[in-house]
């Protein structure tokens, strides 16, 4: 690197902020110091570098799928946060289990992370001690503690508890309560909450859904379908088969996924029955296509997007020793009402 410098006429300093991407040096700079690196040959060690500044230049983000445009859309957003400062990403899909996010955890801090991004707030004991542990700074992705969850005893020692997480997402809970308030204000009764994978997330929503019809009156046990098969179009659809054969009285589904409510529109469509007329449907997150279908999917629009860039940035201040504003960032969410209920 040094003889990068020399060639280029800049510091050692710059060739490194040059090469990782930093958008603070001069573009002629950049151009001028990869000329002289390609000449040269030089391809920097990130181990060394590593070793020499003990800060890696990496960051560690752990998601439960690549298949969910929910966690895609997260992705790129701090991916582009991460690159703007100079950092690159090392990725990681646990597949929503928790020994595959364990052994993930390990293998990603042998390389030494300047910080990590995970999904959500369950995690085993063995790896919140390794996050504890590790120092790395770490920032959860799309759930916020409740105030029980802040306050409960925790496994580990009185040093390593997180008694309170750095995490930036939306309330699930009050999600699933607000889109059920909308499926009663429009004169619902018999409203079927329609699940899978069964995440912690997906749990959440349940939880909403059914304060939300406790509140009304409304709650009854079999009106709950929930499947621990991943989420899909095709699963929506034989779901929507079943509820209208078995529950004939049933006037209003809540998919917990928009890929579920999707497959339910064009079972709907192929078995001639009226939506939103005989049966409402709903869905959450508000994935591509929901507005195309037919009719348009009612769907809670959750900010994952901006849910990714936040963390990013709340990461960034970790990383530079600095303390986040608030803690918990909540984004919020946002009932969309479309022709489907």
């Amino acid at each position: 690197m040094n003889d990068v410098a020399l060639a280029a006429g800049v510091s050692p300093s710059t060739v490194s902020r040059a090469l990782r991407g930093e958008r603070a040096v001069d573009p002629d700079l950049v151009t001028k110091v990869l000329a002289v690196s390609d000449k040269l040959g030089y391809v920097p060690d990130p181990a060394a570098r590593a070793l020499a500044s003990q800060r890696s230049d990496h960051v560690t983000i752990l998601i439960p799928l690549l298949s969910n445009t929910l966690f895609v859309d997260l992705l790129e957003a701090a991916q582009r946060t991460f690159r703007a400062a100079g950092f690159q990403t090392l990725m990681g899909v646990t597949h929503y289990n928790n020994n595959e996010e364990e052994q993930l955890m390990r293998e990603q801090l042998h390389h030494r992370p300047a910080g990590m991004l995970i999904t959500g707030l369950d995690h085993s004991d063995a790896t919140q001690k390794l996050m504890a542990r590790s120092n790395v700074p770490c920032v959860h992705l799309m759930d916020l503690p409740n105030e029980i969850e802040l306050n409960q005893a925790s496994p580990l020692n009185s040093i390593e508890q997180m008694t309170s997480p750095y995490c930036v997402g939306f309330r699930q809970t009050d999600a699933g309560e607000a889109m059920t308030q909308h499926l009663i204000a429009k004169g619902k009764k018999r409203i079927v909450f329609a699940a899978a994978q069964l995440d912690p997330r997906v749990m959440q929503r349940l939880n909403g859904w059914r304060k939300a019809l406790k509140v009304n009156q409304l709650y009854d046990t079999t009106l709950e379908w929930l499947n621990p098969a991943p989420s899909s179009l095709a699963l929506g659809g034989l779901m929507f088969e079943q509820i209208m054969k078995q529950s004939p009285a049933v006037d209003a589904i809540f998919f917990c996924n928009d890929d579920l409510a999707q497959g339910a529109l064009l079972a709907a469509m192929r078995l001639n029955i009226d939506v939103p007329n005989r049966v409402a449907i709903a869905g959450f997150n508000d994935l591509t296509g929901s507005d195309q279908m037919w009719p348009p999917l009612t769907t809670v629009r959750t900010p994952r997007a901006q849910v990714g860039e936040a963390a990013a940035q709340m990461l960034l201040q970790l990383i530079q020793g600095e303390e986040p504003v608030q803690a918990q960032v909540d984004l919020g969410f946002e009932i969309i009402e479309r022709q489907s209920t």
